[in-house]
């Protein structure tokens, strides 16, 4: 489970396509001294698992399907992505609950700083069956990071980005028409299986999808 608070900016050094399989290297100076082999890494909000690691960077295997239906169809070497490790059982829950799991590729639309402020205003269209899922005021993941939904009129979401995060992120990286990684929040799709009857009628709670693993 990861938050969607980012630790670390990371760059692609290299893909290659190796059997059929795509070997996606990412350089990172902080986080890879935490990872282990084997061990779970959330790259632009994709649960990947490192299978080598070295002392600045970490290779993943890419299965077709990762890349057909992520945002990594874009991705070439100098690409800046972002990259979390899996929080702690003790840990703080600073963000919302993430899985790494993408629900579908949105759509940059603009990226601009709001008039007579320090702020920016992204937007977004996410595909027509995930905005369901989408809520004023509810927890968005874009790219792994953790956000809050500002507007929210169809395909369409809209969202305030401060400074910090345009920066400490790969927003700064992205233009307009860029594929975008989406997962909407967990709970509302529980909670809409379990209006539709197909859950048992349990309580849902943070707490008890922290105990399941999610």
């Amino acid at each position: 489970m990861f938050t969607g608070i980012i630790e670390e900016v990371g760059k692609v050094l290299s893909l290659k396509d190796i059997g059929g399989k795509t070997k996606l290297t990412v350089g990172s100076t902080q986080l890879v001294k935490e990872l282990t082999k084997g061990g779970s890494i959330a790259v632009s909000g994709v649960c990947l698992t490192a299978i080598d690691i070295n002392r600045d960077s970490f290779t993943a295997d890419l299965a077709h399907e990762t890349v057909a239906r992520t945002s990594f169809s874009r991705l070439a070497p100098n690409a800046v992505v972002n990259l979390e490790l899996p929080t702690r059982a003790d840990g703080r829950l600073g963000g919302h609950i993430v899985q790494g799991h993408v629900d579908g590729v949105g759509t940059l639309l603009s990226l601009e700083r709001v008039e007579g402020g320090e702020d920016f205003w992204l937007e977004i269209e996410v595909p027509s069956d995930l905005a369901r899922y989408v809520a004023w005021k509810g927890s968005i993941a874009i790219e792994g990071i953790s956000l809050t939904v500002a507007k929210s009129e169809g395909n369409l979401v809209g969202v305030a980005i401060i400074p910090h995060t345009r920066e400490a992120t790969n927003l700064h990286s992205l233009k307009p028409g860029d594929p975008v990684n989406i997962e909407t929040d967990i709970i509302a799709k529980y909670t809409e299986k379990m209006l539709k009857g197909e859950a048992p009628r349990e309580a849902l709670s943070v707490e008890k999808l922290v105990r399941q693993g999610f």
